[in-house]
């Protein structure tokens, strides 16, 4: 099924389309929200609402650009979106503790602190080092953050990523330029080597 075919196939709500749809992206999709939300069972349930946007809203997408860039855009947001929301819980969480007595229940439990991040494009002897890159890139802007995982996790183009972020190629050289310069910072007392990106 070509992508036109796809298009039609889902704005007529053709089961076979959304299947089809699923089964192309499902792998890009989830480890582009795993990048950023760095929980795999967040990004399952992100990835799965990412698709269902995508059906549900294939009627707006009118054709103009590329529908894969269209899924990894409405993919960032969500993924962005779900990111803030848990952090925003992990901040109320961890003012709750300060409250609470030691051995009380939410004194400074487990959800206070990162769990082990697993991203499936690392290999397992290079898990420490990646958990350390992760947690540097998790804390970079959030357009820096899309521009780098983008780019350097999923391989996506210059121009592909213009086209998700819709901002000029410039922009995106910035912001790749910035998150480069800001890891670096980040990491440098992890590695003595330089770090290439």
């Amino acid at each position: 099924m070509d992508v036109p075919q796809l298009i039609a196939g889902l704005q007529q709500g053709n089961p076979d389309a959304f299947r089809h749809l699923v089964e192309t992206y499902q792998r890009r999709v989830y480890n582009t929200v795993l990048a950023i939300v760095r929980q795999p069972e967040d990004a399952e349930d992100v990835a799965q609402e990412v698709f269902v946007q995508v059906f549900a809203s294939i009627h707006a997408f009118g054709g103009e650009g590329k529908l894969t860039a269209w899924i990894y855009r409405i993919a960032t947001t969500k993924a962005l979106e779900a990111y803030r929301k848990r952090h925003a819980r992990k901040r109320f969480a961890f003012f709750t503790s300060l409250f609470a007595s030691e051995g009380e229940e939410g004194a400074f439990d487990d959800r206070l602190h990162p769990v082990d991040f697993a991203h499936p494009g690392v290999k397992l002897e290079q898990q420490e080092r990646a958990r350390v890159l992760f947690g540097a890139i998790d804390r970079l802007p959030d357009q820096q953050k899309i521009a780098f995982t983008l780019h350097h996790l999923e391989g996506l183009s210059y121009q592909e990523i213009t086209d998700v972020m819709q901002v000029s190629r410039s922009s995106v050289e910035s912001l790749l330029h910035r998150a480069k310069a800001n890891l670096r910072k980040r990491l440098a007392r992890y590695y003595q080597e330089d770090t290439q990106f």
